[in-house]
């Protein structure tokens, strides 16, 4: 098609420079017009939609980076981090050019490094804050004894010394945990197995000041203890504390200690499991919501902070699993939720009262349900016995009263089965142990919603105090 020359354009034609807006639009043919209002609007929505990934990408709570793979293997081991500029562009584009923006690609090592860089904030952040606990244990005449009851195990026999001249009359037996700083006030948190029975409790914070402490308190069931040091000895800077409801499966995690006596000792690894159940130190109770990590955790880190990733607390490291007595990668940590409930309690009391319904119980399982003709698919704890005066057996709360034999194993059967408490599902014992733990005290009244011989009816029961054991 030839083009038209301008000069010529203009003698048969209105110059179009000059024409009047309006005069241009109804020049225009009307299907024409149509489209031209819409490449208007996909324009104006193309700019609503950058603006919004602009925002987006550039916001405080932005990754700076993500971490792509490439078939060639860029970087070492085939990954690089690539940080993504503000209008969402990547390195190398011509869009990213053009705005001038600087594209990091980060090396696996890099990416090492800063994960080292994490752990080591953590550790300097924490470390003023953890102290080493060591304690000693008086081993009078009466229980150095090997056939006394109680008497520690010793590596040998010290009652043929007794009569030496110059030996004392009482021998000592030393041990160590890890505690960490709870407020200003001095008070510092360990387990209780740590210092339970000790004589003598002494803190040794990292820059090496020595300081004696003294109980105020201990809470056996949850495994807890709490200490107080003269403030004026050492700086006191609590460590913060996380919320372990909001902990997740494979989150950092960090266990600071004094594993074997070897002081101030960093571990890491991650959140192997939530929400686990574990016997309290006297074996008669359970702890729930237990945090679970496969940190390696060992004799000494008993009474540690388990850490997340910014430094906070999100358990009290107490027990582990393991054939040789050392971490098998199974460790177990009482939820930092527990000790904020317990901890007050025993600085103001000395100790920590629970509230006790005095049952044994299990979870219902599908072959025990079938047992005892309850529908498919029904759920709770199915009472095995209740306490002699306790307040389930006041209340008429009814146990097994009998076992049945399937496929050679005995089942227990023939109790009631409690579906809920004060409305709250109870499917499994656990759910039981935490709401009694969590949501009632002494003396309060309950309803448990129960199955007796496939009715349901309701019972109320006031709930007792846990007794010490």
């Amino acid at each position: 098609m030839p083009i038209a020359n301008p000069k010529e354009s203009r003698k048969g034609a209105p110059d179009m420079q000059t024409v009047k807006a309006s005069e241009r639009y109804t020049a225009i043919p009307e299907g024409v017009k149509q489209h031209r209002w819409l490449a208007f609007l996909i324009a104006l929505v193309a700019v609503v939609a950058l603006t919004a990934c602009t925002s987006a990408v550039s916001s405080d709570d932005n990754d700076s980076g993500a971490i792509v793979t490439s078939g060639s293997g860029g970087g070492q081991g085939g990954a690089t981090l690539v940080d993504v500029d503000a209008a969402g562009t990547e390195p190398g584009s011509a869009s990213a050019e053009a705005q001038g923006k600087s594209v990091e690609v980060l090396s696996a090592d890099a990416i090492v490094a800063a994960q080292e860089e994490v752990v080591n904030r953590i550790y300097e952040t924490a470390l003023p804050s953890v102290v080493q606990i060591r304690v000693t244990h008086k081993i009078g005449e009466e229980s150095s004894s090997p056939d006394a009851p109680g008497s520690p195990e010793l590596p040998f026999d010290f009652n043929r010394f007794r009569d030496m001249p110059g030996v004392p009359d009482e021998f000592f037996r030393r041990g160590s945990g890890t505690g960490f700083i709870w407020d200003e006030e001095g008070r510092i948190v360990t387990n209780h197995h740590v210092i339970d029975g000790a004589d003598r409790i002494t803190v040794i914070f990292s820059d090496r000041t020595e300081m004696d402490a003294k109980l105020l308190g201990s809470d056996p069931d949850s495994d807890l203890a709490v200490l107080q040091i003269d403030v004026s000895g050492a700086a006191t800077q609590p460590v913060p504390l996380a919320d372990s409801d909001a902990v997740k499966v494979g989150q950092m995690a960090a266990a600071i200690g004094n594993p074997f006596g070897q002081e101030f000792t960093i571990t890491t690894g991650i959140i192997s499991a939530v929400g686990r159940t574990i016997r309290s130190g006297n074996g008669a109770f359970s702890v729930p919501k237990v945090l679970q990590t496969d940190a390696p955790i060992n004799p000494g880190n008993s009474g540690g902070p388990l850490l997340d990733r910014q430094g906070r607390v999100v358990g009290v490291n107490t027990q582990i699993i393991g054939r040789s007595g050392s971490s098998a990668g199974v460790g177990f940590a009482v939820p930092i939720n527990a000790a904020k409930r317990v901890i007050p309690v025993v600085i103001n009391e000395g100790a920590y009262k629970y509230a006790w319904l005095g049952i044994s119980g299990s979870t219902l399982s599908p072959d025990v349900a079938e047992l005892m003709d309850l529908p498919e698919h029904t759920n709770g704890i199915l009472v095995i016995a209740a306490s002699e005066d306790g307040p389930a057996q006041q209340a008429d709360l009814r146990g097994s009263d009998r076992t049945v034999e399937s496929e050679g194993i005995e089942y227990p059967v023939g109790g009631d089965v409690i579906v809920s408490i004060n409305d709250f599902p109870t499917n499994e014992m656990d759910e039981l142990i935490s709401y009694l733990i969590d949501k009632t005290r002494p003396g309060d009244e309950v309803a448990l919603e129960v199955i007796r011989d496939g009715e349901r009816q309701s019972i109320k029961v006031n709930l007792g105090t846990r007794p010490i054991l």
